[in-house]
């Protein structure tokens, strides 16, 4: 099982957060979120994917981000449609040519309450590498809300999918009842964020720490 850690912001914390080893650290690049990210990003080991987070960004502003922090992953948090995707992933195709930058995966965020119209993920299928699945709320992530797991019983694609929403310590034993249950054979990643902050986008390390291990 993978790990994400997202929402970061503060150099030292990042250092610290990249020593513990997730598969991916994730950078909100939402001028409207807590933890929007300015700055520079350390040099972390190699391995671990740097992602920017995106909610319904200009093209031409997204790949440029892309290029700056050379990100290996694109989560979008919006309302990003098929064509939007199509064009972006022809920029980074482009960009990765003429630039020498790494190879993009595209993660597609759908935000979950108590229902969810899985025909909704057909069309997306062939253009994203990943779904992640939030609990549907005021804030576009980080709400610290668990939905209703039990929901997706019906998912109906073989698309791998990351689990977000208001995953922490005390979530563990779910997660791991979660993870023995049918409707887990396609999650390959779990993301946490909000619960495992002392301030938004500070990170407690003993914290993840417990929860890599216990997970």
């Amino acid at each position: 099982m993978k790990l994400k850690v997202c929402g970061m912001k503060y150099v030292d914390n990042i250092r610290q957060v990249a020593e513990l080893k997730p598969d991916y650290l994730g950078f909100i690049f939402y001028e409207r979120s807590k933890r929007n990210f300015e700055g520079i990003i350390p040099e972390i080991p190699k391995g671990i994917k740097k992602t920017g987070v995106f909610v319904n960004e200009y093209l031409e502003i997204l790949v440029s981000l892309a290029e700056e922090y050379k990100l290996e992953a694109i989560q979008l948090h919006g309302d990003e449609s098929v064509a939007y995707i199509k064009e972006l992933k022809s920029h980074l195709e482009r960009s990765r040519e003429e630039k020498r930058l790494p190879k993009v995966e595209i993660i597609k965020v759908f935000g979950i309450k108590d229902t969810f119209d899985f025909s909704i993920l057909e069309a997306y299928e062939s253009v994203v590498d990943y779904f992640l699945f939030d609990t549907k709320g005021k804030e576009r992530g980080g709400n610290g809300v668990v939905f209703d797991w039990t929901v997706l019983k019906n998912y109906p694609s073989t698309k791998p999918f990351f689990l977000s929403g208001g995953i922490g310590l005390e979530e563990v034993p779910d997660v791991l009842s979660f993870l023995r249950r049918q409707e887990s054979q396609y999650c390959v990643a779990l993301d946490v964020n909000s619960k495992f902050e002392t301030k938004p986008g500070l990170k407690s390390i003993k914290e993840l720490k417990k929860f890599k291990n216990e997970i």
